[in-house]
Parts: C-alpha cells; structure tokens; sequence
C-alpha cells in the first residue's frame, strides 16, 4: 500500500505544482505506481478546475472565467508539457532528417515554429473552453479530457518504441510492462462508467492514441519526453474539440 502512495505522490510532483512536503522514496515498483497513477492525476487537476468553476462562475463573466481556467491549468502543471509541444513543432518544423529533428528537440531555444505552436494550442483551447462553458456542457467533462491525455502518455511510454535508450523517458519506461497500462486504464474507465452521457471518450480517445501514434511512428521511429509532453497537450485539444462537437451537434 505504501507503493501505490509514494508513487502518486511522486507523479504529483512530476506532473503538478502542488506543492507535495516531503521526500518519497523511490524504487522499481513506485516508479511503476507512479507511471499508472498518471491519468489520476489528471483527474485530480480536473476537479481543481471543476471548483474553481463552480466558485467562481456566478461572479465572473465566460470570457474572464475562460482565461481564468486556463492560466490555472497552465499554471498547475508548470507548464511542463507545452515545452514538449514547442519543442516537437520546431523539429517538424524543421523538414531536416531525423537526427537532426532529435537535435533540434533538445535545443533549449525555443525556435519560431514552437513560438506559433504554443499561440495557436492557447488560442484554440481558449475559444474551446469559452465555447464550452457557453453552451453548459457538464463541467465534469474537463476531469475526463486530462484524464485520457495523460493515459495517453502512459500508453505511448509502455506501447511503443524509445528512441534513445537515455533520458527521463527511458528512466521511467525501463521498470514498466504492458499490464501496467491496464493498471493506469481500469480506474479512469471506471469512473467514466458513472458518467453515462460522456462513454463516447472512449471510442474517440482510442482513435486519438491509434493516430497520434501511427503519426509518431512514422515521423519520428520512437518516443521520448517532448512526444509525450505534446501528446498530453494534444489529447487535451482533441478532448475539448470533440466535447465541444458532441454537446453541440450530437446532444444539443
């Protein structure tokens, strides 16, 4: 039982910034527990944002209550995964060979593709959440899209291939087995199973993984932290995207 704590715990504090006292210890297993308690983690930055809006709605206007939401979403996760995204759209950016794309992605510099990725994924998602809570849709909704986003990551870490055998990516991967990605799908699918007018996430989260990873495969042959970074980002946008299309045109 002190396995599975220490490692929420410890993907808290990898994932968030909330603030976790103490130092963990850490061995094979709790990394492993750590790796499977990603998608609750995100379940839990989903309730945050859940009570600041509830809270917060009747005093403020959508448009502020939308930058509201999404600088605290940013600001929880330090934005960790955005530097991903910026830096993978450099790489593609790039058109250069593949090796020259991992180069690139290791860049501490961020270059003028990764600048208009980053304006572009705040632009839309901005418009999304304001659309979003226009049209009322459950607010539940959001504990879900980062939910699936970050079983993303664990998916992709446990499913496919490194593309170095160094770096974080590796560190966390090395101890992980395939019945982990089940570990880290059960309760998240569980949940959702309370949460009938929302099961369509699943079909289209398994279309998200199935392309975002064909697309990985075959642009880059392997994984590694910035991959997994802008797949949390854009299984977020996917999530708020589809839920935006279903409540409007599927459930109006």
């Amino acid at each position: 039982m002190k396995q599975i704590v220490f490692g929420f715990l410890h993907a808290v504090q990898f994932l968030t910034r909330i603030p976790i006292p103490f130092q963990c210890p850490w061995n094979d297993q709790i990394s492993r527990w750590a790796i499977r308690s990603y998608p609750l983690v995100g379940v839990i930055l989903g309730l945050i944002i859940n009570i600041t809006l509830l809270l917060l709605s009747p005093y403020l206007p959508v448009p502020i209550m939308t930058l509201l939401l999404l600088s605290l979403w940013v600001w929880m996760t330090g934005g960790l995964h955005l530097d991903g995204w910026m830096d993978v759209a450099d790489a593609v950016g790039s058109n250069a060979p593949l090796e020259r794309k991992w180069e690139i992605m290791k860049d501490p510099h961020v270059g003028s593709f990764g600048t208009i990725a980053l304006c572009f994924l705040l632009a839309w998602k901005i418009l999304l959440i304001y659309e979003l809570l226009e049209l009322n849709v459950p607010i539940y909704s959001f504990l879900f899209v980062i939910g699936f986003s970050r079983l993303g990551a664990v998916i992709f870490m446990i499913l496919l291939p490194l593309a170095k055998q160094q770096g974080l990516a590796w560190e966390w991967r090395k101890n992980l087995h395939r019945i982990d990605a089940l570990y880290a799908t059960l309760p998240l699918i569980t949940v959702l199973l309370f949460f009938h007018d929302l099961l369509f996430f699943i079909p289209i989260y398994a279309l998200f993984f199935g392309l975002f990873g064909a697309w990985i495969m075959h642009t880059f042959k392997g994984i590694n932290g910035d991959l997994l970074g802008t797949a949390i980002e854009g299984g977020e946008l996917w999530g708020l995207a589809v839920t935006w299309i279903y409540f409007l045109f599927v459930m109006p």
